[in-house]
């Protein structure tokens, strides 16, 4: 029986620093405005899960890739009735985090075996919006926020992700935005990437047959 999906997923991606936490709720007081449905959402779903990923990751990026895999996979029924109750879900990062972070730190066969994987456990987003910023614009920011790094927040590990960010936006439905810029202007620019003229009323459709 095909799953009926009403909503559609946009995930805000980057890496830390980019600003995707601020950008995704902006986006949603701005969506709710123009009369959209949306639920928020981020991941890892599960903190404890995340903290033992990105621990792991640091080891072993096989393993950290696991931990985020199962996240994902217990957070999936939760995703699926958002997008069934909303017309949007925007969600602070998906499983590209995983290919960037965990899996450009493997060999390309791993990495083909963490998407396949990810692709398994969660939903594949219909819009990716790319925060893209230097390693250490990033880090200046995360450094004014707090003097504690997390494990992966590290100028070496952020500049070999962003690298993988940027070979994954050369992919459909991605949209790369430069995370410099004011926060004006990005809301301004995803929300047209989001909801482009025309396209609205598509969207407000009662559901789609997937």
């Amino acid at each position: 029986m095909t799953a009926i999906r009403r909503g559609r997923l946009v995930a805000v991606e980057g890496i830390d620093g980019t600003g995707k936490s601020t950008l995704v709720l902006a986006l949603a007081r701005s969506l709710r405005l123009r009369g959209y449905s949306v639920a928020v959402r981020r991941e890892p779903a599960d903190r404890r899960l995340g903290r033992l990923a990105q621990e792991a990751s640091v080891r072993d990026a096989w393993t950290g890739a696991v931990y985020f895999t199962v996240d994902r996979h217990l957070a999936r029924p939760a995703l699926l009735a958002a997008l069934r109750t909303h017309d949007l879900v925007v969600s602070d990062r998906s499983y590209f985090s995983t290919v960037a972070y965990q899996g450009s730190a493997l060999p390309a066969r791993e990495r083909r075996r963490v998407e396949s994987l990810q692709r398994g456990a969660s939903i594949p987003p219909d819009l990716v919006l790319l925060l893209d910023l230097s390693p250490a614009a990033a880090l200046e920011r995360l450094g004014a926020r707090s003097s504690v790094r997390a494990p992966l927040e590290r100028r070496r590990t952020l500049a070999r992700v962003a690298a993988a960010y940027r070979r994954l936006a050369r992919r459909e439905r991605w949209r790369v935005l430069d995370a410099s810029r004011p926060r004006s202007e990005l809301v301004a620019e995803a929300l047209r990437a989001i909801d482009p003229p025309g396209r609205r009323a598509r969207w407000r459709r009662s559901g789609d047959q997937r």
